[in-house]
């Protein structure tokens, strides 16, 4: 499916050029630390909902969304009117952590969609700007509420890039962090995926936390992702949430659940952490709750709230745009079920990608919750299993037939996850790879998508990896008539 084709003539000559112009004045300007602009040469001029126009003319279906910032897509009418209304009034636009009617609004709406158990008794931090400087102030809090300094992190995290968040991502930093395998079906630390792999991984976190000869003492809290996005897509098991719920609850560490990209209706709940019915002690948010302006707060049970005044600040945080947009996103998703139309919709794009691309020998693994979708690109082969296993029933099978295969998933492919997300730009779609060995195309379509729009996406996105297991296919069928079957050495 092609994209919109460019206005015709001496006006696309024009538009052309300036397109390139911004290009190449950005390549020779701007730090070489940029990561989006290099994959996707697009120069956006206009927005509406789902759609990105060019400054070259083009149109394009963006499944971005900001890394996930844009809950109801660009430029939503409400978003608009609700920023309208604060630069219409005279207010003022920062006001570091003074009190506002727009900031007292904003906590009521929040406060109104946070997990039973929360709201009635919590506080609320604004951190502003980003995530991360939310990471780095529930770190601080669960630090001074319990006067110890390590934390327990997750293998495949991300939780920004200042100088805590790198260290519980798998950075380095000053935080000392103790890491604990994630649970995942495809690439299972344990090699066996499911409820068992699931059952090892949190029996691993009980052995590490009970043995006194761990080398990891009682740490100050414990932070995890219900769903990895960054990590590849990654929806932790409710059943395994739960499990790290009630070991943490039991030995009083504070459980922070990192919800800046899973946050407002993503994943088919308003929060993702309401699929397993948990209460975490601190919540970090950003990215959708400021409307698609910069907005980060924590939220967190009221008992941790013990420090000085100061102990965490920053210059924006009183952004009263952003309080305004999130507000009027908040609102519109908790009024209009937005949340479980994500569900809804997002359940069939995954069993129509399965259907469609999941038989291709370069797909690994099609996985998601709600709209937060990714799609592992392998090396073709077949998935094998190694000698040994685990035991499948008791800790002491009777013989070896009790033994569970440990499961040796096929080596990740980001080569054809770039050549993927090349390949549906051409098709006028906009998807960013991920995930631990950038391997993982992943969709972060706004909650707002119709069903018309999500068979577009999917049109062009399988279209996409077809085309791109084609070429696959046809380079080693050309390779072998010209050089033959490979040789194994050793």
């Amino acid at each position: 499916m092609a994209v919109t084709e460019p206005v015709a003539g001496g006006a696309y000559g024009g538009a052309h050029a300036a397109h390139e112009g911004i290009l190449r004045r950005q390549s020779a300007r701007e730090s070489a630390a940029r990561t989006y602009a290099r994959a996707l040469p697009i120069v956006p001029v206009r927005a509406r909902g789902l759609t990105i126009e060019g400054a070259d003319g083009r149109r394009y279906l963006d499944c971005l969304s900001g890394a996930g910032t844009l809950a109801l897509g660009h430029n939503h009418p409400v978003v608009l009117e609700a920023i309208r209304r604060v630069l219409d009034s005279g207010a003022p636009l920062s006001v570091l952590d003074f009190a506002t009617p727009v900031k007292d609004a904003f906590i009521t709406e929040l406060f109104r969609t946070l997990p039973p158990g929360l709201a009635d008794r919590a506080r609320v931090q604004f951190c502003g700007p980003a995530g991360t400087d939310a990471v780095e102030a529930a770190l601080k809090l669960v630090r001074a509420a319990s006067g110890r300094t390590g934390v327990l992190a997750f293998t495949g995290a991300y939780h920004g890039l200042t100088a805590g968040a790198p260290a519980a991502s798998g950075g380095a930093g000053d935080v000392r962090v103790a890491r604990l395998p994630y649970p995942q079906d495809y690439r299972c630390p344990f090699g066996i995926g499911g409820p068992r792999g699931a059952e090892l991984a949190a029996r691993f976190t009980e052995s590490l936390l009970d043995d006194p000869k761990s080398g990891v003492p009682l740490p100050a809290g414990m932070i995890l992702e219900p769903v990895q996005g960054e990590g590849g897509v990654i929806p932790a098991p409710d059943d395994w949430l739960r499990r790290m719920r009630q070991l943490t609850a039991e030995r009083s560490i504070p459980l922070i659940a990192d919800e800046v990209q899973t946050g407002v209706g993503r994943t088919g709940a308003f929060w993702a952490v309401d699929h397993s019915g948990i209460t975490p002690d601190v919540m970090v948010l950003s990215k959708a709750i400021g409307g698609s302006l910069p907005l980060a707060v924590i939220v967190y049970r009221d008992h941790l709230d013990v420090r000085q005044p100061g102990a965490h600040a920053g210059t924006f945080r009183g952004n009263q745009l952003a309080m305004a947009a999130g507000t009027a996103t908040l609102t519109y998703v908790r009024e209009n079920g937005l949340a479980a139309r994500a569900a809804d919709l997002g359940s069939r794009m995954l069993s129509r990608l399965r259907e469609s691309i999941g038989g291709l020998p370069c797909v690994g693994e099609v996985r998601g919750r709600g709209l937060m979708i990714g799609i592992e690109l392998v090396e073709p082969g077949t998935d094998g299993a190694a000698s040994g296993g685990v035991p499948a029933g008791g800790d002491h099978p009777a013989d070896p037939g009790d033994l569970e295969p440990i499961r040796i998933p096929r080596q990740a492919a980001p080569q054809f996850a770039a050549a993927v997300q090349r390949e549906c730009l051409k098709r006028g779609l906009i998807v960013e790879p991920g995930g631990r060995h950038a391997a993982v195309v992943r969709l972060l379509p706004p909650l707002t998508l119709s069903d018309e729009q999500a068979t577009a996406v999917l049109d062009r996105l399988t279209d996409a990896v077809a085309a791109v297991a084609r070429d696959h296919l046809d380079h080693r069928t050309h390779h072998r008539r010209h050089h033959g079957p490979a040789q194994r050495t050793g």
